[in-house]
């Protein structure tokens, strides 16, 4: 969710420049943003995963099962070095890397391993364009409660009355963090950007915190919902896949909550973390 080119991303810093308020940056550099707190929580769940390893059989190293299984994604591998390589080259712009990625996407499952048939072609159009359309549609509606909340100046109130009672940037962290953490229990990652980030961003500011690091604070939190009780959609997906119980599964990510909560309190008291490669850019 940290990486490029990830929709809630896009999305955070579409609303964000809407807003039009505190430092400008781009969405390149929310991708740059992203880079080095996903990396740190790749490794520290890494980490943890080759320890619990340690205790499994060990399955011998083949070269034909590598060389099997890179035969086997030799088409999906190219695909984040075409369109990260194009953005972050100058190449094209993120809206034309959708474009890329869906003509590359379409010669290969179409063309070349023949995954989908042309026939199937319009339904898969159809349900797109009802799920863009319904995506704008709550777009469009968040714009104009957003207008209207800076309007009748209501992140001004709500800061005055926090400001009452948490006067450091630090508390306010800690308190938003445990904020995003039960948001994303609730609701689905899309509808919190939609609607909370205009809320949150002014009073964010008012504290001295760069909207690049808030951006990846709340998705870093957000993400962390996906296997939390009660919506936990990746939860639900996994209890499907594998036919195991939700129950036994909420207890197997316990370890893993704790990990990223963990890599989530370093990525928001070192903004540096955040910060260092958009900054490096501007330079």
């Amino acid at each position: 969710m940290l990486f490029a080119p990830s929709l809630p991303l896009i999305l955070y810093g579409v609303i964000s420049q809407q807003l039009g308020i505190g430092a400008g940056f781009s969405i390149d550099e929310l991708f740059l943003a992203g880079i080095l707190p996903g990396i740190l929580m790749i490794v520290i769940l890494s980490g943890w995963s080759i320890w619990q390893g340690c205790h499994l059989p060990v399955i011998p190293y083949s070269n034909q099962a590598l060389l099997a299984a890179l035969k086997e994604s030799k088409w999906e591998i190219p695909l984040p070095f075409i369109v990260l390589g194009g953005i972050y080259s100058g190449y094209f712009a993120v809206s034309e890397a959708a474009t890329v990625t869906v003509v590359y996407v379409f010669i290969v499952e179409v063309l070349i391993n023949r995954d989908i048939k042309l026939r199937q072609l319009p339904a898969i159009m159809h349900e797109s364009m009802v799920l863009i359309g319904a995506i704008l549609v709550i777009l469009g509606v968040s714009m104009a409660s957003t207008n209207y909340m800076i309007d009748a100046e209501v992140p001004t109130r709500i800061f005055d009355s926090i400001q009452a009672h948490v006067d450091d940037p630090l508390t306010f962290l800690l308190l938003l963090n445990i904020f995003l953490l039960l948001l994303g229990t609730m609701l689905d990652i899309f509808s919190a950007i939609v609607i909370m980030v205009p809320i949150i961003m002014p009073i964010a500011l008012q504290y001295g915190i760069h909207p690049l690091h808030l951006g990846v604070i709340f998705l870093a939190n957000m993400q962390i919902g996906y296997f939390t009780p009660p919506v936990g959609m990746n939860l639900f997906i996994a209890s499907h896949r594998f036919n195991k119980p939700v129950l036994q599964l909420y207890q197997a990510t316990l370890p893993f909550f704790i990990l990223l909560l963990l890599a989530v309190l370093m990525i928001t008291y070192i903004p540096a973390l955040s910060l260092t490669l958009p900054e490096a850019l501007q330079k």
